[in-house]
């Protein structure tokens, strides 16, 4: 039996570079377009081989903004996985785009090509706060857009949304959802603003008028609640659609689905190995050009790290987690594993339906601290396994969860996202 494989394609190239973006992308470097879409398509033909067992039935092109990469590059591109992988027809093909760099012509060829998913990037409806982002759109041309991604025929649209900006209140976090769900778009991700090292942003972490995390935690809970009265079920963190308009693509990566990457600083999981291709534009091209290997890490996945990948990620989607599927992976005792989830059902931020536990609204609030310390009873079980003098009966509680537990009594909301 053929196993289902994902692709994606990472195009690195910004007309400028957002203050809060630590994706790699490089402005400015429109002259190695050719060069780097030569490279790709050399690339991809020379994976056939490693593709041949798999068939492909999701595309994803991120960056970067690809919308800015050209519509003849992005379709030779795609006509270069269809001769190299067997892609199916009714395959998901995204393309991430931003509105100052679509015009209709490109999308209407496009949608010809075989792009059939547009991931819009809004992030908000306040004109002021978009420019003081570095944003270089808005928000009327975000509607102008959409207008244009319609008329040339796609029917799946999904509106990449930010919340928790410079300056941004509570009204007008509501403002933007209820500005962008009269678009009617099928899918809509909603991130709360992280700010990284390294990024224009990262100077101003502490001003003022950057929101804080109790009100990012209200503004979260109401876009879950404000989106679920509108009909867009939530189906991981950040992410909500409508029913069967999830992301395929991404919801591989949340349940260990097999990917390959092509392109700088792309990853991969294929075949029990995780690896990573170079993070430098310039030395990719080189590296294509002159036969040498573009790879900068290989590690191969144990059944231990594949079981914790299962719980990391899954504790991410509203599915959640189930006993079996764990065991499944890795045939160990689930007991500390599921005496922390019934701590956590206890405490509100958990829901177990019988077969499967997963978290709720303010769980997702905490999820970086009750994940990890799920991963540290998944850690403990295994080294009483391994050596079962040691007493970690599953009755007995972590002290760092017991800790966790008692400060969480009254659910401090801070970012766990």
């Amino acid at each position: 039996m053929d196993l289902s494989l994902g692709l994606y394609i990472h195009i690195p190239f910004c007309s400028g570079k957002c203050a809060y973006c630590d994706f790699y992308s490089r402005a400015g470097c429109e002259e190695f377009m050719d060069p780097y879409c030569d490279a790709l398509c050399q690339h991809i033909t020379e994976a056939a081989e490693q593709m041949d067992s798999f068939i492909i039935d999701t595309v994803y092109f991120g960056g970067g903004t690809p919308s800015y990469f050209g519509a003849d590059r992005l379709l030779r591109v795609l006509n270069t996985i269809r001769r190299s992988a067997r892609l199916l027809v009714d395959s998901e093909v995204t393309l991430e785009a931003n509105p100052e760099s679509v015009s209709l012509s490109e999308l209407i060829k496009l949608r010809k090509g075989g792009f059939n998913r547009i991931s819009l990037g809004v992030q908000s409806s306040d004109d002021g706060i978009l420019e003081s982002i570095g944003r270089r759109h808005t928000f009327r041309q975000a509607e102008d857009a959409v207008k244009l991604i319609r008329k040339a025929g796609f029917k799946n649209l999904s509106l990449d949304l930010i919340y928790g900006l410079p300056s941004q209140t509570r009204e007008g976090w509501a403002d933007t959802l209820s500005r962008c769900l009269s678009l009617k778009p099928e899918h809509l991700s909603c991130y709360g603003l992280k700010i990284e090292p390294g990024t224009p942003l990262y100077l101003y972490r502490d001003a003022p008028y950057i929101p804080d995390d109790d009100m990012q935690a209200d503004m979260y809970l109401y876009a879950v609640d404000t989106l679920r009265r509108h009909g867009y079920r939530q189906y991981e963190i950040s992410n909500f659609a409508k029913k069967g308009m999830h992301s395929r693509h991404n919801l591989r990566y949340w349940t260990g689905g097999q990917y390959m990457g092509f392109g700088v600083a792309a990853h991969s999981y294929v075949a029990d190995t995780r690896y990573s291709i170079i993070s430098d534009l310039h030395e990719y091209i080189r590296c294509i050009q002159t036969g040498r290997s573009v790879i900068a890490s290989n590690e191969a996945i144990s059944r231990f790290e594949k079981a914790s990948e299962y719980l990391m990620l899954g504790l991410r989607t509203t599915r959640g987690i189930s006993e079996q599927e764990y065991q499944d992976i890795y045939p160990c005792s689930f007991d500390l594993i599921r005496h922390a989830m019934g701590e956590y059902v206890r405490m509100g931020l958990a829901m177990f339906d019988g077969d499967r536990w997963s978290l709720t609204p303010r769980g997702f609030l905490l999820s970086n601290t009750i994940i990890s310390s799920v991963m540290e009873a998944q850690t403990r079980q295994r080294n009483a396994a391994n050596a079962p003098w040691i007493n970690n009966s599953a009755h007995e509680q972590d002290p760092q969860l017991s800790l966790f537990i008692a400060a969480s009594e009254d659910v401090p909301l801070f970012r766990g996202i």
